[in-house]
């Protein structure tokens, strides 16, 4: 599971901290305990004020979309227990946010998470996707601020 941290005023984005919690041969349950535990800590040191996930999208594979849905759950906890924000957006969303088509593929997404965020070197696939989503939200909170502000909300 990929996580990232964004610093963002909505136009310019640093990166502040991403990596990859990688689960090993541990009971489903204890993976999901590791999930919540590994976000806490994250949000503990970091302190955001917001989390950004990805939305589950249907799988051929039932299980899998089931347990993807129970991974997400922990980390959705592990923000709502640290009250913060969440907010969900879909794979399609964030692709259009980053990379301007809903259709990019992983390596173009990782390609322009490079470029927003001033990166260098090889970034994992699930790292480039969390910071996707974050730059996603980062863009979306500062399109509704605009709208507001025109709207004199």
């Amino acid at each position: 599971m990929g996580i990232g941290v964004i610093d963002s005023d909505g136009r310019y984005n640093k990166h502040v901290f991403s990596t990859c919690v990688r689960m090993g041969k541990e009971s489903f349950p204890e993976r999901l305990g590791i999930i919540f535990r590994a976000i806490t800590e994250i949000i503990q040191t970091y302190q955001p004020t917001q989390m950004s996930v990805e939305q589950v999208f249907v799988s051929n594979n039932p299980s899998s979309a089931l347990k993807l849905g129970q991974a997400r759950g922990a980390a959705i906890c592990a923000g709502v227990m640290s009250n913060l924000e969440v907010h969900e957006y879909s794979a399609r969303a964030v692709k259009q946010s980053v990379v301007g088509k809903g259709s990019a593929d992983k390596d173009q997404v990782q390609h322009m998470v490079k470029i927003l965020l001033n990166l260098s070197g090889k970034i994992q696939v699930d790292t480039s996707d969390a910071l996707a989503v974050a730059l996603s939200h980062a863009h979306n909170g500062a399109y509704n601020a605009k709208i507001a502000r025109a709207l004199g909300k």
